[in-house]
């Protein structure tokens, strides 16, 4: 395992430069058990490496973007640095997000769970091995908090074969206990208790309350009881331990990244170290890459670049040879 401390560096990137390739941003479309999923295939004309890019948990479109944070756009800033580097991409809209919107689960929303957001990524990493510049000896996940299981999980089927994984931020335990974490550090007691009841309640009987207090209605509603339960059940560190031996990974953890600090990752970081690792610890880093401290969801749309930690944590990932 590589471990590296990331530290505030200059990068120049250059975008758009008239002597380097041309690419594309063409829309797409696929289709997962009943369900057509659209999404972004960034690419030009010369064949060669390819990634697939998973958005955070929930509805979460191909750039990104949510109700609760807004416009993120980190995903397609990430495509973007992803091109610099000679690597294609497509970013998709999750069920229930974008042009993709619920499809068969129109009339019935509460169905969708993280098994059906597995079913997602699964068609849209065939889709992408699929097309005619991708080499599919260097075809690459790279996924940003709950992503990362299904990153995790495509890498253990190997259908196709995953080259290599970008996990950014990961949930480094199960769902429900990285937000009791979170709720407890906020420290009122009262909306602790109120928590961890409705805790027990979805994990006794897959019910939730129908009002929760300070924004945690937006974690965990009847709306998305069914998905939040599903994803309670996965074990990252199970899923790690499915990973092919060897595999080169990349993960990054922050120590301002409430849902992904450095010391709550070493079970994860543990129990991926028989790939070949390399661990970035980000320094004031918020959970969707960009430079804050404070981690406050209300800057999550604030349209600044990602974190130059991060660029130069890519740099070194997808520059080191096969």
């Amino acid at each position: 395992m590589k471990l590296l401390a990331a530290l505030a560096v200059s990068v120049l990137v250059l975008v758009g430069c008239s002597s380097g390739p041309q690419w594309t941003e063409q829309d797409v479309s696929f289709v997962a058990d009943g369900l057509t999923i659209h999404g972004t295939y960034r690419h030009d004309d010369t064949p060669g490496p390819a990634a697939l890019l998973i958005s955070e948990s929930g509805q979460t479109d191909r750039n990104g973007d949510n109700a609760v944070a807004g416009p993120v756009g980190n995903m397609r800033q990430l495509a973007e640095l992803l091109s610099e580097r000679d690597v294609a991409s497509l970013r998709y809209d999750k069920v229930g997000t974008g042009k993709t919107g619920l499809g068969p689960y129109a009339q019935r929303p509460a169905d969708v769970g993280s098994a059906v957001y597995t079913a997602g990524a699964a068609a849209a990493l065939r889709f992408l091995a699929e097309q005619p510049g991708t080499d599919k000896t260097r075809l690459s996940v790279y996924a940003l908090g709950e992503g990362t299981m299904h990153a995790m999980s495509l890498a253990a089927a190997g259908d196709p074969k995953v080259h290599s994984l970008g996990l950014f931020q990961p949930l480094p335990g199960r769902y429900l206990d990285i937000i009791t974490n979170r709720v407890r550090a906020g420290g009122n007691p009262e909306t602790l208790a109120t928590w961890l009841a409705a805790v027990e309640q979805v994990r006794a009987n897959g019910t939730a309350p129908a009002q929760l207090p300070e924004g945690l209605g937006a974690v965990l509603n009847p709306g998305n009881v069914k998905a939040v339960r599903e994803a309670d059940t996965i074990d990252p560190l199970a899923l790690a331990a499915k990973v092919p031996a060897g595999t080169p990974v990349l993960l990054t953890c922050s120590d301002s990244d409430g849902q992904a600090r450095c010391d709550a990752e070493r079970p994860l970081i543990d129990a991926l170290a028989h790939t070949d690792l390399t661990v970035v610890e980000l320094k004031g880093v918020n959970h969707v890459l960009r430079d804050d401290p404070t981690d406050n969801v209300a800057n999550y749309a604030n349209g600044e670049p990602l974190s130059p930690q991060v660029v130069a944590a890519l740099d070194r990932f997808v520059g080191e040879p096969s």
